[in-house]
């Protein structure tokens, strides 16, 4: 993939890119299902903080959790999924990959349909805890808050510059900012990098008709973080996951857009520590620090 983006051309990403090695762990019997790794360091916790990126990202979409947490004694993984097409599937490859990694129980910090997906796993798996807790960015509860989901079934067929039209539609840069601009700019990039069907699998995930059972899952802790200005979802779809989540902590933050772990990665690193230290000095701790 060219890098064009500043933040592709950043030190900071550069950084990144030469210190935390990619990895690529195949979870089936055919070799087929590789999922995509970025795993900081310290291997010794075994509770860490995983990232699911949303449609458009790829698994460096979340480097700036990466180098900031890991800086501060957190073990932060970001894991991409290979080719899966429905929720099913995917929770039984993530169910894998956490085996293969010898990873009993981690904190999920979704975003957008990573977000939807994190809660599904909590919900299948609620009868033998995988989960800790929760961190939930920018996302929803039910497909049906987008207007696809009668043509789902045939994006498989959908040429890829039709389907990275559909997501692009998404991406404002109306009254945004030179951070959120940046952050938009590097989302396009790893769009452009996503082949036909690891686009196609993901938008199908993301639009047929799905929903969590917040029941099962709303005893855990959970932090939700929102933006308050434009983003891909309506008010409406935030004010459900409130609904859903009454007793979550809300971390809010003025603006950030579609991408604020990118725009705004100081104040969501912030919510993360604040979220994870609660879990300090017990065996679900994410990070190698005791509590005081």
């Amino acid at each position: 993939m060219s890098s064009c983006s500043e933040l592709s051309r950043s030190q900071e990403y550069q950084s990144f890119r030469s210190s935390v090695p990619l990895r690529k762990i195949v979870v089936d019997v055919d070799g087929t299902k590789g999922w995509k790794i970025y795993d900081s360091s310290p291997k010794t916790v075994k509770c860490p903080l995983i990232c699911l990126p949303p449609v458009s990202g790829t698994a460096d979409v979340f480097y700036k959790q990466i180098l900031g947490l890991a800086a501060k004694g957190y073990r932060v993984i970001s894991a991409e999924p290979p080719v899966y097409w429905n929720v099913k599937e995917w929770c039984d490859g993530f169910r894998k990959l956490l085996d293969y990694m010898g990873l009993d129980r981690v904190h999920l910090f979704g975003a957008s349909l990573g977000g939807f997906l994190a809660q599904k796993f909590t919900e299948v798996n609620a009868y033998c805890p995988r989960v800790a807790s929760l961190i939930l960015c920018n996302t929803f509860t039910d497909t049906s808050v987008f207007s696809y989901n009668d043509s789902a079934a045939v994006f498989w067929i959908l040429p890829s510059l039709v389907l990275k039209k559909m997501v692009m539609g998404n991406f404002t840069t109306e009254k945004v900012d030179g951070e959120i601009i940046e952050a938009i700019d590097f989302m396009v990039e790893r769009l452009e990098s996503l082949n036909q069907p690891e686009l196609a699998s993901r938008l199908t995930m993301n639009c047929i008709n799905s929903y969590v059972q917040p029941e099962k899952i709303c005893n855990l802790p959970i932090t939700i973080i929102d933006v308050f200005d434009e983003y891909a979802l309506s008010n409406s779809v935030r004010e459900e996951m409130y609904k859903c989540y009454p007793n979550a902590k809300l971390a809010h933050l003025k603006n950030g857009g579609n991408f604020p772990y990118l725009s705004r990665s100081a104040e969501v690193n912030l919510h993360l520590q604040i979220h994870l230290r609660q879990f300090e000095g017990t065996e679900y701790s994410a990070s190698i620090r005791t509590k005081t």
